[in-house]
């Protein structure tokens, strides 16, 4: 049994990484300020004896490192996730991203915690003109101060291992869906079609193209890849061997929904600053090591559309 740190653990992804490390026998420390997560996705969570929950912000560096006591490995996937949003806030990226990342190492080290799990994101490749990414694909310039601050972070996290002989894994996500979710895509359309079930704005052209990830197989990629691979520094894309365009998305959500809206494009081959039109790594990586993601792009988008309308009952 371990004793894991989970920083972010009442969030989408954190609080479905939370239930499975209790499932397998774990003790489970959330470490959260619930600017984004909600406490009742640890409803589940609380009913164990081997669950806590602190709530601290990552900025309070000397909190932190009392908190992470006795603790024998870190998963670090708290951070600000709003791509889209960022340049409305310089600082919010740089803060909820680098800088915790450094107060997490600094806490891991005074506490002499040698393993670490870090959420990055398919971001980090910015504007890359190969498809599918590989992990050791060129970075070309940033496109957004996320992508920016998580490579930042995954930097911090190499020199640490190098000057400390910590263990990393570092998860570069494609956009993650299922149960919990919260922000992205299929809650914006699910939104919008509820307000207007004739009309919908899309961003964009509609021809962006990007993968996704239902939640457990990417919990199972962490699980997996954790067990399984021994280097210092491991690095793996977690996605799936497919991409849909955000029409493909659209005419899923509304054929589920019954609805035929009228769609208003906005133009453009992106949404938004620093939305790359594309967005697909290539998982073979991960694969070679035994696991491969078992849920469909389209399903996993049905998925995420059922708990949206299910949580709304």
């Amino acid at each position: 049994m371990s004793r894991c740190f989970v920083t972010g653990g009442a969030g989408f992804v954190g609080s479905n990484l939370v239930d499975r490390l209790l499932e397998d026998g774990h003790k489970v420390i959330v470490y959260d300020n619930f600017s984004t997560g909600h406490e009742e996705f640890l409803m589940k969570a609380k009913s164990s004896p081997n669950f806590k929950l602190i709530k601290g912000d990552l900025l309070d560096y000397g909190y932190l490192r009392d908190a992470m006591k006795n603790s024998d490995i870190v998963f670090h996937l708290a951070a600000n996730a709003d791509v889209r949003f960022g340049l409305e806030d310089p600082m919010r990226d740089l803060e909820q991203n680098t800088i915790v990342t450094s107060s997490v190492l600094e806490a891991m080290r005074k506490n002499n915690i040698k393993k670490i799990v870090f959420s990055s994101t398919g971001s980090v490749y910015g504007a890359t003109n190969n498809f599918p990414t590989p992990e050791n694909d060129c970075f070309p310039i940033q496109t957004s101060l996320y992508g920016a601050s998580k490579l930042a972070c995954e930097g911090l996290i190499q020199a640490y291992c190098e000057g400390y002989d910590f263990q990393a894994w570092i998860f570069r996500f494609v956009s993650i869906l299922g149960e919990r979710y919260t922000h992205g895509h299929v809650c914006d359309f699910y939104r919008k079609l509820q307000d207007n079930p004739n009309e919908m704005e899309v961003l964009g052209n509609g021809m962006q193209s990007k993968s996704y990830l239902y939640v457990q197989d990417c919990i199972d990629a962490i699980f997996h890849l954790t067990r399984n691979t021994t280097d210092k520094i491991n690095i793996f894309n977690l996605g799936v061997e497919d991409y849909c365009t955000v029409n493909d998305s659209i005419g899923w959500i509304t054929k589920n929904l019954g609805l035929t809206p009228e769609l208003k494009y906005t133009g453009g081959n992106q949404g938004w600053i620093g939305d790359n039109p594309t967005i697909y790594l290539d998982v073979k990586k991960a694969e070679e090591f035994g696991w491969k993601a078992k849920v469909s792009i389209k399903d996993a988008v049905i998925k995420t559309l059922e708990y949206l309308k299910g949580f709304d009952g």
